[in-house]
């Protein structure tokens, strides 16, 4: 019998027939013991690789401090990771949360406390298609990949879609009921779509002059993946609510929702939830943090988004493939609707690679990806792709 007839398991996509028990560095090891060489690292959450040792130290060593105590008591991981957010962001108010879903939750339901308060009336956010933004109903409805909210209809109103990196099509859909725009300054679940240049700028000009909110949904483009540590600052702008996740937590299921002063309107009671400032997972999450802003750290990253670009520059002129990203973020668009072919091919030769449509190819290794392991990388693209 198959492996998936015998899961208990709710089934949502159809995966490989196989378990994946172990896991280091950019490596995964299955039950049968074949290694795969993993650029999908959790949809762009393992930023370390697989078990990486400074998560490892912090975990066990909050293990043995407590693991849970509630949203009714203050724990110091939790005060730290929020401290060190808002020094890293200047953004000084933060939610600790458990998902990215969480957090973008969290970030409308602010937006739209803060227009009760100063836009009566207005609670749409506008988002982009082929955006996306979590699974929850509201994040479902919010998401603008094409029938993505179709097992939930009907959608929930308030979120206006248009066409990512068009600031002509944002300022048309403003009216009186808007109250932010909520955008990925890099969309990740279409395949690393880059906005043009002066997109983010122009958004954030755009909001300042009609007086509504810019909300960037970082869960996947933050904690240094498309190159600095937020995507956003690559252009300079800082936006009134942040959401983070994936790559916050190393592996771990932590996220974080970001704000400025001003905008913090939460009043007691407003928010909240069981898991929220979770010590464990927050000591982890500043390992992480600790580990990725080192200098050190900073140096292998960037020499490792350089090889990997050129690298995949090469796949892309060798096979008439379009490439699109930055940092360790990248999409490979291929001329017809075979990313699924693709994908399963490169998983038989023992590569891992995530199908981000039916034409892209989505590639999202550990930050600190080795030259070497990029140029195998390559090879076995090469092959999955002849």
């Amino acid at each position: 019998m198959s492996l998936a007839a015998t899961e208990s398991l709710m089934q949502f996509i159809v995966k490989p027939d196989v378990r994946m028990v172990r896991g280091r560095g950019s490596y995964l090891w299955d039950e049968h013991g074949r290694r795969y060489l993993d650029f999908v690292q959790g949809w762009a959450v393992n930023c370390l690789g697989h078990s990486p040792h400074v998560l490892d130290a912090a975990v066990r060593a909050q293990l043995d401090a407590v693991v849970h105590v509630g949203g009714a008591y203050h724990n110091q991981p939790s005060l730290a990771l929020a401290k060190r957010l808002a020094e890293l962001s200047g953004l000084p108010r933060v939610f600790v949360g458990g998902s990215g879903a969480e957090a973008n939750e969290a970030a409308v339901k602010l937006a739209r406390k803060w227009g009760q308060l100063h836009k009566p009336g207005a609670y749409e956010v506008i988002t982009a298609l082929d955006g996306f933004h979590g699974r929850t109903m509201a994040m479902s409805s919010a998401t603008g990949k094409p029938d993505f909210d179709r097992a939930c209809r009907p959608s929930m109103v308030g979120f206006p879609k248009v066409v990512f990196g068009d600031l002509e099509a944002a300022t048309r859909a403003i009216g009186d009921r808007t109250v932010a725009i909520m955008v990925e300054p890099v969309q990740g679940e279409a395949g690393a779509v880059v906005p043009p240049d002066g997109y983010l700028p122009g958004l954030r000009a755009l909001c300042d002059r009609v007086g509504i909110l810019l909300i960037f949904d970082e869960v996947q483009t933050g904690i240094a993946r498309t190159g600095p540590l937020f995507a956003h600052q690559a252009d300079d702008v800082r936006p009134d609510i942040m959401t983070l996740g994936k790559g916050l937590g190393g592996g771990l299921p932590v996220s974080a929702m970001l704000a400025r002063e001003e905008v913090a309107c939460f009043e007691l009671g407003d928010h909240g939830g069981t898991f929220t400032g979770h010590p464990l997972l927050s000591a982890g999450a500043l390992a992480v943090l600790a580990h990725i802003t080192t200098a050190t750290h900073t140096l292998e990253r960037e020499a490792s988004a350089h090889a990997l670009e050129k690298s995949l520059r090469v796949i892309a002129a060798r096979h008439g493939l379009r490439l699109r990203g930055r940092g360790h973020l990248w999409g490979l668009v291929l001329p017809t609707a075979r990313a699924e072919q693709v994908r399963d091919r490169a998983f038989a030769l023992g590569l891992l690679l995530n199908a981000a449509r039916p034409d892209v190819l989505r590639l999202m290794p550990a930050l600190d990806v080795e030259p070497a392991l990029i140029e195998t990388m390559e090879e076995l693209l090469d092959r999955a792709l002849a």
